[in-house]
Order: C-alpha cells, then structure tokens, then sequence
C-alpha cells in the first residue's frame, strides 16, 4: 500500500520563479472561474507577467516552495511577520495537504518572528480554506488591478502565545 507523499518544504530559491509563476498562473486560471470573470482572472495573473518583478517580490519577501516527489507544486510567502501575501497551488495537487503544509509552516515562522496574528487578504475562493483554519473575516474589500475590480476579504488569526505560561509543557 503507497500513502500519498506528504509535501515537503524548501526556501524559495531564484530559479523558482518560472514554476513559482506557473502554479500561480494555472491555480487562478482553473480555481477562480466561480468567483471571478475572465476579465477578471487575466487582470489577476498579470501580476506575474513581468517575472523579473514577480521574482523579486518573492525573494523580497520569506517564500516557501512546496515540493512532491522533488517537484514544485505549490509555494506562499510570508511578508514582514504577520501578513500572508501569497498562498498558491498547483490545481493538480489540491486536497493533498500542500496548502495546509505551507499555512502551518508560515505560522510556526511568524510566531518564531514574534508575530502575535497573522494577516491575509483572501480571495473568494480561498476564503474558506483559511476560515477552516481559524481565520476570522475582519472586512470586506475591493482592489482594482489593470482596470478590473477583485473582491477579497482580509481575514487575521491570532496565534498561539510561545511565551505563555505552559506553553514549553
């Protein structure tokens, strides 16, 4: 009996960006259609159509890779230390616990930091993946990129305090 591999996690690295830009490309283009148009979608994927600049606010910023069997498959990043700027999966790999994998690590990262919250600005369809993980929906918003207007909601979980009494117990 094979179980499915458990992801495994990696700095981002340079050479990440063309699989980095890829996955995010795939995953807004396949994972999004119920939530935002087509216009929409391609106003989004933009972000990533300069992958000079896409590469460097990921290096900018501490990244994750997650990788099955050795290949990327998903990544996310952590900005400053409490704010989740990017959370992206392969649509080929959803449901594998790569997403999962990549939220626990930033928390234990960002409480490491020092951060007592985390932070992000969940788009629609991933609103109740990170609601399920004990973010709570702190507002509504409306961005506009290249014209087009994308709702999300910002969404905060506080974390577990490590200095509290009975914590190292």
């Amino acid at each position: 009996m094979n179980a499915d591999p458990k992801p495994a996690l990696r700095p981002y690295l340079p050479e990440d960006a063309e699989i980095a830009a890829a996955i995010f490309f795939a995953s807004i283009e396949q994972l999004t259609s119920d939530d935002y148009s087509e216009a929409q979608q391609e106003a989004w994927v933009s972000a990533a159509d300069d992958e000079e600049k896409f590469a460097a606010r990921l290096a900018s910023q501490l990244t994750l890779i997650a990788t099955l069997g050795g290949a990327p498959v998903g990544f996310a990043s952590l900005e400053g230390t409490g704010h989740i700027d990017m959370l992206f999966v392969h649509p080929d790999f959803v449901g594998q616990r790569v997403g999962a994998t990549l939220i626990d690590a930033l928390e234990k990262l960002a409480g490491a930091r020092g951060a007592q919250a985390l932070t992000v600005d969940a788009s629609d369809n991933a609103a109740e993946f990170f609601a399920k993980r004990g973010y709570v929906a702190t507002q509504r918003n409306t961005v506009t990129i290249n014209g087009e207007w994308l709702a999300n909601t910002s969404m905060k979980k506080t974390l577990a305090d490590p200095a509290a009494p009975g914590a190292d117990q």
